[in-house]
């Protein structure tokens, strides 16, 4: 069988290969009709791991399964057959004045030549449905304003979205939704089977014309969210500067960073199955070295979250450890807030990010 032809930093050209001979409904040279998918298909697998990890990465997700089928039904292929498909491939690739045309070649165009504000709404506008962005882009928006797009919606129409969403993100948009739309929307959901591809591309067609082509002209997210979770990524030492200096350059402001931060502090915040999730995926050294410099409600919290033996053990460590870095400490508190915020994003725990979750109810 013919060697894959190298790859260079072409990919987005590659992309485009791949997606013109999964087009095509013949196949040249072929005794039998071979359809576009299985043509590209034997092309990702004769590609290889090594040089078809860069097409894969440029593919949308409805490209990536209708890949995926085609590759794990394909059976034996000749060798004649995979020849004549590199063949064509690498004669695309290399012919004389050839151009690919494709959604990636039209945006490096246009920044060429235009703000990119315009190029950003253009390429919206030209994806269609499939934009590949549409979803994360609505996992982006506020739950309040996103909430109160979709109660005007009909339940189903909000039981597709909410499923396309991070599952924190569609936890507060429903906890803001009317009470009774918000069960009648879980219902729906619990009872979701696959949704066909039609009814997502309307959804998208709708949310792209109806909701975020209004919400780019007149919503920008808020500053103090975008510098909260720059103040998250910060040192200790580093985050306490900033904050004392824009204190008193602007208490307001620093005051609003500082609730909409979420920091080693708040982990006391989670429930308990949230809270033995996290200690199970830590390393216990680490946890030692992030409690040694914690305030004793944050230590109790841990503790009272183990097992008397487990937490009598911790203590044990932390006694024997004797003193340690400052340095360390906040990269092992960092360690935890960083690993809490993956758990929250793969849905296995839940966290409150602001701090006006405190506020005492009687």
């Amino acid at each position: 069988m013919a060697s894959a032809p190298a790859i260079t930093n072409q990919s987005p050209d590659l992309a485009g290969v791949v997606a013109t001979l999964a087009s095509r409904q013949g196949n040249r040279g072929a005794a039998k009709p071979m359809r576009g998918p299985k043509r590209a298909a034997i092309m990702m697998l004769a590609l290889g791991e090594q040089y078809g990890s860069k097409v894969w990465a440029l593919l949308d997700d409805d490209e990536v399964r209708e890949l995926s089928l085609a590759i794990s039904t394909l059976g034996t292929v000749e060798a004649d057959v995979v020849e004549d498909l590199l063949l064509e491939f690498v004669s695309q690739m290399s012919a004389s004045g050839a151009l690919m045309g494709n959604f990636d070649a039209t945006e490096r165009l246009l920044q060429s030549y235009l703000p990119a504000e315009r190029v950003t709404g253009i390429m919206d506008e030209i994806r269609g449905p499939a934009g590949r962005n549409m979803w994360e882009k609505l996992s982006n928006v506020q739950e309040e304003v996103l909430a109160n797009y979709l109660k005007n919606e009909y339940p189903q129409t909000v039981a597709v979205v909410l499923s396309k969403l991070r599952p924190e993100h569609a936890a507060r948009v429903l906890a803001i939704l009317p009470e009774d739309m918000a069960l009648d929307v879980v219902g729906r959901m619990l009872k979701m089977e696959a949704v066909q591809k039609e009814v997502i591309e309307r959804v998208e067609q709708t949310l792209r014309t109806e909701f975020m082509s209004n919400l780019s002209q007149t919503h920008r997210r808020d500053a103090h969210e975008v510098m909260a979770e720059i103040f998250n990524n910060f040192d200790r030492q580093t985050e306490t500067r900033f904050i004392t200096s824009l204190e008193e350059e602007n208490r307001e402001s620093a005051e609003r960073i500082k609730a909409l931060m979420f920091t080693f502090d708040d982990l006391v915040k989670l429930d308990a199955g949230s809270a033995q999730t996290l200690m199970r995926h830590v390393d216990k050294d680490k946890l030692g070295i992030a409690l040694k410099g914690a305030n004793d409600a944050v230590r109790e919290f841990f503790m009272s979250n183990m097992s008397s033996r487990a937490a009598k053990m911790l203590q044990d460590d932390m006694a024997a450890a004797g003193p340690v870095r400052l340095r360390d400490v906040d990269e092992a508190q960092a360690l935890l807030v960083n690993l809490a915020k993956d758990l929250a994003a793969k849905g296995e725990i839940m966290l409150q990010k602001n701090r006006a979750d405190d506020e005492l109810v009687y």
